[in-house]
């Protein structure tokens, strides 16, 4: 939660899908990877919806419409439709709408997903910025973004135009491997605009930022909502900002040393291997950084420079032990202990 440094993992006596009513789920490396399911993904969130938990796709991926990615997820098979899919297009037109009248002008750098948000919104879409736009709104526009795109952001936003952009992810996963995100097209207009004497920063709406959390909540209604997701720095540092609990899944970009390092705006409240978990309750750690932490048979604790792991039992369990142990140890910073002979322990 916003405010507490977690020093573990917590533990819920009801299985995940029914202590929460709504499941805000991330997109790649959680439901699918480079486009196709995540093993186990499908049937997971059929059981889950089936048994009364609201599912809501949040991606910070501006350049699709949600009619769109419903039908991608309905095509793998994923229960969706456009009403349940929240991008950080949606996000940032709010903001542009809440600042700027009816009508106003703004300059797209980026895909249909954005256009549509902001007309929803009551905007005017513009492609130059010899429209004299009051506002410049930059989203991820995939592999057919022109350089001259960017060019017109810059000399708009070099003429005044109030600067927006859905997020600031720098990379994105790629089928061939990690590619510029929406963060680096950004970082192209930031440079082209420090001539200014008070060189302008956007304003972004994506997560871990406040703007899309709001546009989800206002969107879903959700009063008891899990965020579930693969990264630390989007995701789960989002729900912290948020103030609500996060589940991490382990088949995206995290893996288990990135999340015993975590920061305490880092750390989620539940770990999983797959989205399996939402059917399952969550076991409480036991003991203490002078006794070891337990869960189920494992126990961990800080050695000298490094994280020891004893007993036996299922790897999730041995995982949730260590990070009590870390995070503890590390407290408000991140862990410096040596995890690697606990981790190869569990096969990690």
């Amino acid at each position: 939660m916003a405010g507490t440094v977690r020093t573990r993992p917590s533990g819920s006596s009801r299985a995940l899908r029914e202590a929460y009513d709504t499941a805000l789920l991330d997109l790649d490396g959680v439901v699918y990877v480079s486009g196709d399911a995540v093993p186990y993904a499908v049937r997971s969130l059929e059981e889950a919806r089936e048994a009364g938990m609201r599912l809501a796709y949040v991606t910070n991926n501006a350049s699709r419409t949600p009619a769109v990615v419903a039908a991608h997820l309905s095509h793998l098979g994923v229960p969706a439709d456009a009403g349940d899919v929240i991008t950080s297009a949606q996000a940032v037109a709010r903001l542009v709408a809440e600042q700027h009248p009816a009508g106003s002008r703004v300059l797209v750098i980026g895909g249909d997903g954005m256009r549509e948000a902001l007309r929803e919104q009551g905007m005017t879409v513009v492609d130059s910025a010899d429209d004299e736009p009051a506002a410049v709104a930059q989203g991820y526009g995939g592999p057919q973004l022109q350089w001259g795109r960017l060019g017109e952001a810059a000399v708009a936003v070099g003429r005044g135009a109030a600067w927006f952009a859905s997020n600031a992810d720098r990379t994105i996963p790629g089928a061939r491997g990690i590619l510029p995100g929406n963060g680096a097209a950004v970082e192209v207009v930031r440079i082209a605009t420090r001539w200014m004497r008070e060189a302008p920063e956007p304003q972004i709406a994506g997560k871990p930022r406040p703007p899309m959390h709001r546009e989800t909540i206002l969107r879903t209604g959700a009063e008891r909502p899990l965020v579930v997701g693969d990264r630390l720095d989007t995701d789960i540092e989002g729900a912290h900002v948020g103030g609500v609990d996060s589940l991490l899944v382990l088949t995206g970009v995290t893996d288990a040393a990135q999340l015993l390092a975590a920061p305490p705006g880092h750390r989620p409240a539940y770990v999983a291997r797959d989205l399996r978990e939402l059917a399952c309750e969550q076991p409480e750690l036991t003991g203490d950084a002078e006794a070891g932490f337990g869960c189920r048979g494992w126990t961990a604790r800080a050695g000298e420079g490094e994280l020891v792991l004893d007993g036996e039992g299922e790897v999730l369990d041995g995982l949730r032990a260590l990070c009590g142990a870390a995070w503890t140890a590390a407290g408000d910073g991140g862990c410096g202990l040596e995890p690697d002979k606990a981790l190869a322990r569990l096969g990690l």
